[in-house]
């Protein structure tokens, strides 16, 4: 990587960031296509947050992508939110124009790529359940709905988070019908059996960590599994269910798919496709 005066700089906020894949993803691509920019992680703690956005437009910084915990809390510090990310409640992806911050979000339309390409998901007229109610739930929720799901379940520790979720979609998506569980509830295993998708959209096995709250038994054999947790090796989620011969799938194809489209905001160009998973594959290998 050559690096100039004029280099553009853009990275990623969160807590934590040491795991991240996007700074090798997007430095390559900005390399394959002859941009003089740079990506680089910005470990930021939540208390910290605001003052990193201003540090954005103090430094010129060209663009961001924002993970977990930020992708709500940055909502009110950008100046404009775009209306799909407003729906969703979450920002992934900042576009600083001369000091103007607008928030966008990748994560619906990158899921959505992803599900149907890596497990030959089709969402129209379909059964799915998500497990978690933050952020990033939102997203999936949110294109699940606009490519024509039939249900979608949520599960979360705190039900009620899951039912301002459900309210707010409502209104705008009323054919499709909208339920909220904990994992407590006798139907969370009785759903568990008839859907045909299943979203871990928390944080859990980011660390190595199981979800103890998943029992795998109680799911039909043909459905999907799609952990948005993803690594160069195989995350607990999915060991357990390919254990059981379950077809399934991480999110390294989502962190490209967000990733292309978070580029061509930032840059106008879109990248080579396929070019991120490809780079993403091959460097766990």
């Amino acid at each position: 990587m050559s690096l100039s005066g004029n280099s553009q700089i853009y990275g990623l906020l969160g807590d934590p960031v040491a795991h991240s894949l996007s700074p090798l993803m997007q430095n390559q691509t900005f390399q394959a296509h002859h941009i003089d920019a740079v990506y680089v992680p910005f470990h930021v703690l939540a208390d910290n947050l605001p003052a990193a956005v201003n540090g954005l437009r103090a430094l010129n910084v060209a663009g961001v992508n924002v993970t977990i915990p930020h992708k709500e809390t940055i909502l009110p510090l950008l100046d404009q939110i775009d209306p799909t990310a407003k729906l969703i409640g979450a920002v992934n992806t900042v576009v600083n124009r001369a000091g103007v911050l607008t928030g966008y979000n990748t994560d619906a339309s990158g899921f959505i790529r992803s599900v149907r390409q890596e497990l030959k998901f089709q969402p129209e007229g379909c059964k799915v359940l998500l497990l978690g109610a933050g952020g990033a739930c939102r997203a999936v929720a949110v294109g699940l709905a606009l490519a024509g799901v039939k249900s979608i379940f949520i599960a979360n520790r705190h039900p009620e988070r899951a039912e301002k979720l459900i309210h707010k979609l409502i209104s705008h998506f009323p054919s499709v019908q909208l339920f909220v569980s904990d994992y407590n509830d006798n139907s969370y295993l009785r759903t568990l059996s008839e859907v045909d998708l299943i979203v871990n959209t928390t944080s859990i096995g980011l660390q190595g960590e199981k979800i103890n709250f998943l029992p795998l038994e109680y799911i039909k054999g043909s459905a999907l599994i799609f952990d948005m947790i993803y690594s160069l090796s195989e995350t607990p989620l999915i060991k357990s269910a390919r254990s059981l011969k379950l077809l399934c799938t991480d999110g390294l194809g989502m962190l490209a798919a967000q990733g292309e489209d978070a580029f061509f905001l930032w840059t106008g160009v879109k990248p080579t496709t396929g070019f991120m998973r490809r780079f993403l594959t091959e460097a766990g290998r």
